[in-house]
């Protein structure tokens, strides 16, 4: 029997009662329900990879990483840098990782958000997350757009359509 102050009517529990065995199947779906959550929560952002949370998988990983967008335009003469940095900086804020799904199911990846449509003419099929990999796949999508930026959404933006 428990002491009960003011005699507010308490007692005590038998180790075998029904609250003490109940409380545990409880907390055991209350914890991996959480978890779950967690899981699912973490993987649709691809730990900020993909800002929208509508990511089904994470090409990219789940690790940012944060190049300078300066040097990696840079290393293409061939283009506005200043077009080039601002396409890079809208398009993926400097992330080599950054992803984004489209409404029609295809991603783009890396630094200049390269579409899904292109990966297989640029990167054999893989996914350019890598930065060079990236940058050989924006250089290839800028010829296409006749050595112009046209081909990206930031393109009115950055005043390079």
């Amino acid at each position: 029997q428990l002491a009960c102050p003011l005699d507010l009517g308490c007692h005590s529990v038998p180790a075998h009662s029904s609250t003490s065995t109940n409380a545990l199947p409880k907390m055991k779906f209350i914890i991996i329900a959480l978890l779950a959550f967690i899981a699912v929560a973490s993987a649709s952002t691809c730990g900020g990879n993909c800002p929208s949370g509508k990511c089904p998988s994470c090409p990219c990983g789940t690790t940012t990483n944060y190049q300078d967008v300066t040097s990696w335009c840079g290393k293409y003469t061939g283009w506005s840098q200043t077009q080039c940095k601002c396409i890079a900086s809208h398009e993926s804020g400097g992330n080599a990782n950054a992803m984004n799904y489209n409404s029609n199911g295809s991603f783009d990846v890396g630094l200049w958000q390269v579409n899904q449509m292109n990966w297989s003419a640029c990167n054999g099929g893989a996914a350019p997350c890598g930065a060079t990999a990236n940058l050989n796949c924006a250089i290839q999508v800028w010829k296409w757009g006749g050595n112009t930026f046209k081909l990206w959404s930031t393109c009115g933006t950055c005043g390079a359509c």
